[in-house]
């Protein structure tokens, strides 16, 4: 992928989603790169048959990137077997695909493969052990990338958002507009990362790769680190509501998926290897919420 002029080939899988949404937009409008997105209706994770044949049948492709994900944290506890199919499964076809196509992944984990039981921000390196069912199927799609695919960059992220979609900023606007007060859970710290940033690291990684291919997991998050209910705070006060965020325990706000206490991340080796720094998670979200007033959303 050295020396290239034609412009990388690139296959993505999920559209529908906040990231897959941000990169379609992300990609599409790089000349850098002449982008397939895959939707679920041309392939579907529930069935990896279809994974390999887009695989197998692009006339050209330098990359893959997987945005397509079960993603449902707390329903995951009663689907874990369809969220291991998708997560687990599928991926594990998708990774001996392009193996066999000899082309590099790129694949989107998440900081819930840690049991935030660290009090510092988590390493890649760092000892892995999910509390819930949807980081245990992520944790599985991990191992089987690594154990087909050598040629691989695995991002672990955390706490995605975006104006696209059902997600955290999108439900503390409704409720920031419905009422005075709003409790939050105070007691996980991590980074809430725009969906749009992410995407963004991603095709400085993609463009990187091509010319330099270092491969490996990496951790990706929008800098500094909060609570949710700091997240929330911060979103009331640059949306203009006047709603206010009253801190609650985990106990008190019970969900049937176990969240960690800790879901910050390290960002120092992508920075490093792939020169990417991670934006003020406060910068990010005013460029959202700019985002969402321009569309009307």
């Amino acid at each position: 992928m050295t020396g290239r002029t034609a412009p990388i080939a690139l296959l993505q899988f999920g559209t529908s989603g906040q990231l897959g949404d941000a990169l379609v937009r992300v990609l599409g409008e790089d000349d850098r790169f002449a982008c397939v997105a895959l939707s679920r209706e041309r392939a579907d994770f529930t069935r990896p048959e279809e994974i390999e044949r887009a695989v197998r049948d692009a006339a050209r492709l330098d990359l893959v990137v997987n945005a397509a994900a079960y993603t449902a944290v707390d329903k995951a506890e009663e689907e874990e077997p369809l969220a291991y199919r998708i997560n687990a499964e599928a991926v594990e076809v998708l990774a001996r695909s392009c193996a066999a196509r000899g082309v590099p992944l790129i694949h989107v984990s998440t900081d819930y493969v840690y049991d935030g039981a660290k009090s510092a921000p988590y390493r890649e390196d760092d000892a892995t052990a999910p509390l819930n069912a949807y980081g245990r199927t992520k944790l599985a799609g991990e191992e089987m990338i690594r154990r087909h695919l050598p040629a691989h960059v695995i991002l672990r992220t955390s706490w995605i958002y975006s104006g696209h979609g059902r997600n955290f900023l999108k439900t503390m606007l409704r409720l920031g507009r419905e009422r005075d007060e709003v409790r939050v859970v105070a007691d996980q710290h991590g980074a809430p990362t725009s969906a749009m940033s992410l995407a963004m690291a991603i095709r400085a990684i993609a463009r990187e790769l091509a010319a330099s291919p270092s491969f490996g997991t990496f951790h990706y998050a929008d800098g500094g680190e909060t609570s949710w209910c700091g997240f929330a705070e911060e979103i009331f006060r640059q949306a203009g509501l006047r709603a206010r965020a009253v801190p609650i325990a985990t106990a008190d706000y019970p969900t049937p998926a176990r969240r960690p206490a800790n879901s910050r991340l390290d960002t120092a080796k992508i920075s490093q290897t792939f020169g990417v720094r991670p934006p003020a998670w406060q910068s990010s979200l005013a460029a959202v919420l700019a985002g969402m007033k321009e569309t009307g959303k």
